[in-house]
């Protein structure tokens, strides 16, 4: 099962695969979770619209009260202000007059058939002498304390009786004051329903004039400032057209009210979750191309130490046939040449054995060995192929670098334009520098390339020739910016016409990413 697994997982086909079914339960679970949240949405909607409906009918049961309540209080009013007339006559008559003929009868009907209006007479220094529906303390005489705020609310009518002055103090009714005590806590009771309502919907009451705030509820006390209140009732009229009612204090209200919080973020619920896939997406890309990329340089180390230590044993038998050689002194020279080849080979080998582990770097000059690695390809390369370069006009450039890498470096990029060139054509070698970095720009006169292939022909196993692993710029690639935290890419290329390969090698050791 294991080894099943394993070769499962290796196939590329397995990645997509992955991925559709992925995006099939994504999106199962998105269309899924969107349902739900447009029911809870709906079902939200349907309750802040019977909500706006039930305050439309209390504010009408409300306004309907108040005038009941109004109407009540105005008959009593009325009342009074008979009674305190009825008085005024009664009082203002002389002494002989008898009160008791019809011509009075009326006025006197309404004195005595008085239930309702507290009355209290006082003499000028406020000696209680009469009182009438007002229920006074145990041996109270003078009209004083909460008595007389209660009573001197309202001016007292005077006059004199027998040379005597006389005060008549009214007030209004207990009626009157309960149906206000009522009507008040009605409308309190009414705008904190409004205001703090159970759906948590935000609302504003306002005024007539829909610029001063009466109340608000469930929203940021800052929305309702006076500079921000016009742009609050705009984007909440928006949403839901202002209920008119009637309050006490003024003529109309009007209540403005928008979708409760809780609806507002469901609506940005779909995309958050859309956004938390995309990073939790983006996450396992990562997490699988790193797995990928440590599966990749563990292949690498694989197969760099196997080539050196394959390498190895040819290279000392070599080395032991060239011995054997040198003992015919005409064999000399091509000993030497052999020799040559033996050196290249160890260098081979010792470039493939630093693959998978941390070359050491170090910082000297860096011209001779690219000159020695110009002169190596000059004298392996066809007779029309040229190789040409500018490092005759720089004394000294010093970087920290590995001189088998870097020589690998070169000859591998410098193989391939021989190759594309078909054995025929020109390859320049230029060096540029600045405080920071050292430029190497390898040229050729091949095929050039399509830009689309810039990035691709570093990638492993990519090739365009018929025999070949793809593994020479990927190589090139590694060392370059993993080794050397410098950077390989196309600067540019022609169809027809050639491409330019630059390197760029920083002057001071950075530390590796």
């Amino acid at each position: 099962i294991r080894q099943t697994m394993k070769k499962f997982l290796r196939n590329p086909k397995t990645l997509w695969y992955l991925i559709l079914i992925g995006f099939v339960v994504v999106f199962f679970t998105l269309w899924q979770v969107n349902k739900m949240i447009n029911t809870l949405r709906h079902e939200e909607q349907k309750q802040v619209e019977l909500w706006a409906k039930a305050i439309s009918k209390k504010a009408e049961m409300v306004t309907q009260t108040k005038d009941f309540y109004g109407k009540t209080i105005a008959e009593e009013q009325r009342k009074l202000e008979q009674f305190i007339e009825a008085y005024k006559i009664i009082m203002s008559q002389p002494e002989d007059v008898d009160l008791t003929s019809p011509k009075f009868k009326f006025y006197t009907k309404i004195l005595m058939d008085n239930k309702m209006i507290p009355v209290v007479v006082t003499d000028e220094f406020n000696n209680i002498q009469f009182s009438q529906n007002v229920d006074l303390k145990p041996g109270q005489k003078t009209l004083v304390g909460d008595l007389y705020k209660k009573f001197s609310k309202n001016p007292p009518y005077e006059y004199e009786v027998y040379g005597m002055k006389f005060k008549l103090y009214y007030c209004q009714s207990y009626i009157y004051e309960s149906l206000k005590s009522i009507m008040d806590e009605l409308m309190n009771n009414f705008l904190t329903e409004i205001t703090d309502n159970s759906i948590s919907v935000p609302v504003v009451i306002t005024d007539s004039t829909k610029k001063v705030a009466l109340a608000a509820g469930n929203i940021d006390t800052n929305l309702v400032r006076p500079e921000n209140l016009e742009h609050t009732l705009e984007r909440m009229s928006a949403v839901h057209d202002p209920i008119k009612i009637s309050l006490p204090l003024v003529q109309n209200g009007y209540i403005f009210y928008q979708k409760s919080f809780t609806l507002t973020l469901l609506q940005y619920y779909p995309l958050l979750y859309v956004f938390l896939f995309v990073v939790f997406g983006f996450l396992m890309f990562q997490v699988f191309r790193a797995m990928k990329l440590a599966e990749q340089n563990s292949v690498w180390v694989g197969m760099g130490k196997e080539t050196a230590h394959q390498l190895g044993t040819p290279i000392s038998s070599l080395m032991a046939w060239v011995e054997l050689l040198k003992m015919n002194p005409d064999n000399e020279a091509t000993c030497e040449e052999i020799n040559k080849d033996i050196d290249r080979l160890n260098t081979v080998s010792k470039r493939f054995s630093q693959i998978g582990s941390n070359p050491t770097l170090k910082q000297e000059n860096i011209l001779p060995v690219i000159a020695s690695t110009i002169s190596y390809l000059s004298t392996r390369s066809p007779k029309r192929v040229s190789i040409e370069s500018n490092i005759d006009a720089f004394t000294e450039i010093v970087v920290p670098f590995n001189s088998s890498l870097i020589e690998w470096t070169i000859e591998n990029i410098s193989k391939n334009a021989i190759d594309a060139m078909e054995g025929n054509g020109k390859i320049t070698i230029s060096l540029e520098e600045d405080e920071n970095k050292l430029y190497i720009d390898i040229a050729d006169t091949g095929k050039g390339m399509p830009k689309s292939q810039f990035k691709k022909i570093f990638q492993p196993g990519y090739t365009t020739k018929q025999r070949g692993w793809g593994l020479g710029l990927s190589l090139v690639k590694r060392i370059v910016e993993e080794y050397h935290t410098g950077k390989i890419y196309v600067k540019s290329s022609v169809i027809g016409q050639g491409t330019t390969f630059r390197i760029e090698l920083p002057k001071t050791t950075k530390k590796r990413k």
